[in-house]
């Protein structure tokens, strides 16, 4: 296990300090620590994870149970090759403030460099935004067995350990918090269970200044009409979509607050391209995460998504002292520095 890695499971002893725990032996302070304190649950564990995950706390969880039911979503078919749900409000804002609070905090989350090629050209990319990714394409699963807690990679077909040379990359199972969530959003969303969702990608835009240029997602790795539903949390950003070239048809903006949801179905990956443009002023700086479920359907899916949002570079935490993500070093404290990046 690199040395970086081994780092995360040593205590933090220096300063900024990225992660606090309750003293226990302490009496609370109010009620509202009082109820934080009962309802703290183990984390989650895993090789591949640079630091144990926390599972969330029941006032998150148990809200999450019954979205499916509170708001149901309006569909948006009336532009070419489009299909698109779109949920407002599909989690309540006191339990979307409070998710984005946690994740922005549990998580790890990179900032990941790379250099593609343009023709003879090389450059080098800044990823404009923090990332992370958990999950396997279809060929593969992670299982639990009795006689261990530790979720254990198996080939789909042989139901035995892949072989070394199927992944570059070492696939992370969803910690269960992420996991939670998944299946709120896989009944709410309808999405079949014969082929659910075995990836979840997070970004987090620290401010307005993070932001991602107009994409599809319409990799093969993901088959034919991939259905990618995409959750926003913590500050309102516009969402923008526009056909490709080729038809003339109207661009849409979806300023998505906390709590919604868009998904994207059928032809939509295809014939349309998304964006989140940056932006000056207002709430932006108060930071955003997304958060969405796919399904990739080959091993180049999970080479794809580990190359580009978890990298060979540096893990940051939020450290709530200092206000923002830090970098941690090998020593296991931060480093006090963070990146920007554009493209």
């Amino acid at each position: 296990m690199p040395k970086r890695i081994q780092s995360f499971f040593q205590p933090i002893s220096k300063k900024p300090k990225l992660q606090s725990s309750p003293d226990l032996s302490q009496p609370p302070q109010n009620h509202e620590e009082a109820e934080n304190e009962v309802d703290l649950l183990p984390p989650t564990h895993h090789p591949t994870y640079p630091f144990p995950i926390a599972d969330l706390p029941p006032q998150i969880s148990n809200p999450l149970s019954n979205i499916s039911s509170l708001n149901p979503p309006k569909p948006i078919t009336n532009h070419p090759h489009l299909d698109l749900l779109y949920f407002e409000h599909l989690i309540p804002p006191k339990t979307a403030k409070s998710l984005f609070t946690f994740l922005r905090k549990e998580l790890p989350f990179y900032r990941v460099q790379y250099t593609t090629r343009r023709g003879p050209t090389e450059t080098k990319i800044n990823t404009p935004r923090f990332t992370t990714v958990f999950g396997v394409d279809a060929t593969s699963h992670f299982t639990r067995s009795p006689d261990s807690p530790t979720p254990t990679l198996l080939d789909s077909k042989t139901l035995k350990p892949p072989p070394f040379q199927k992944y570059k990359c070492k696939p992370r199972p969803l910690p269960t918090c992420l996991e939670t969530l998944r299946l709120a959003v896989q009944t709410a969303t309808n999405h079949p269970k014969e082929t659910p969702y075995n990836f979840c990608l997070v970004n987090y835009y620290a401010s307005g200044s993070d932001s991602i240029s107009y994409h599809s997602d319409d990799e093969r790795f993901l088959g034919a009409n991939p259905t990618i539903a995409s959750l926003s949390l913590g500050a309102k950003r516009d969402f923008l979509l526009k056909h490709k070239p080729g038809i003339e048809a109207g661009a849409l903006k979806f300023p998505l607050a906390s709590g919604d949801m868009v998904v994207m179905r059928g032809e939509t990956q295809s014939n349309w391209l998304h964006s989140i443009p940056k932006r000056k002023g207002g709430e932006a700086g108060l930071g955003r995460i997304n958060i969405t479920f796919r399904r990739a359907v080959v091993p180049g899916g999970t080479e794809n998504y580990y190359r580009y949002n978890v990298g060979d570079g540096g893990v940051y935490r939020w450290c709530e002292e200092e206000g923002r993500m830090v970098e941690v070093d090998s020593d296991g404290d931060g480093k006090g520095s963070d990146q920007d990046g554009s493209v």
